[in-house]
């Protein structure tokens, strides 16, 4: 059977006459066509590889963050008492004005004072050594307990962990969690274990350990490891 002209070129007239009379159609299919063409190319490679990296990097995150969900189920509000229970106290760092707030530069504190004038009991008594860190997304800090020394903390930066041996309750220690946009300060008396967990998934902790004796941790009897399960 012979192709009929007529009907080719009737319908090739009617295509034309759609694009024409459809503007975003013929942009679509100009661009489909310029990226086919793009990625026949042997410079496409570098640039689907970094694509595929970048998913790659997002479903890790995601799958860290719901690994932190997973892992502290009983993540709750804090009451006063937890915060007791803790040896701990807390700061709103927007709040202006407020205890830690006295203008609107931003919070600046002496976490000794505060531990003082708030009632934190067992921190040190003077910062004979002190030491300032990053704690990242999924990382612990402490987690031992210091025979020779108290130490008193300042946290802030991400939401975080904090946990302190405290026999008087049922299960041994007390915990609390501290907001990313909350400043802590707690202490932790010579022979109580602690602990900082961040379990943020994304922001970094940020803390301050004020002792008051110097540790050589080559000839301490510091217990390291204290909770198996952190």
């Amino acid at each position: 059977m012979m192709a009929n002209p007529r009907r080719n070129s009737y319908a090739i007239s009617i295509n034309q006459s759609s694009s024409d009379n459809n503007p975003f159609q013929a942009q679509t299919l100009t661009t489909l066509s310029s990226l086919k063409f793009f990625l026949k190319k042997p410079h496409a490679f570098p640039f689907l590889l970094s694509i595929f990296l970048l998913l790659t990097w997002v479903s890790l995150r995601l799958q860290h963050s719901a690994h932190f969900s997973s892992s502290f189920p009983h993540q709750k509000w804090n009451t006063p008492e937890d915060d007791r229970n803790a040896n701990l106290v807390r700061f709103a760092s927007s709040a202006y004005p407020s205890r830690i707030t006295k203008d609107k530069r931003g919070w600046l504190l002496n976490p000794l004072a505060v531990a003082h004038d708030t009632g934190i009991s067992g921190g040190a008594v003077a910062c004979a050594s002190v030491h300032l860190g990053e704690i990242r997304p999924g990382a612990v800090r402490g987690n031992h307990r210091h025979y020779v020394c108290n130490e008193t903390f300042l946290i802030w930066g991400a939401k975080t962990i904090f946990r302190l041996e405290n026999n008087m309750i049922d299960k041994g220690y007390a915990e609390v969690i501290v907001g990313a946009d909350e400043v802590a300060v707690a202490a932790s008396p010579s022979g109580t274990a602690h602990a900082l967990v961040n379990v943020d998934p994304v922001r970094s902790t940020f803390f301050m350990g004020c002792q008051d004796s110097i540790i050589d941790y080559k000839n301490s009897s510091t217990d390291f490891n204290v909770w198996k399960d952190l």
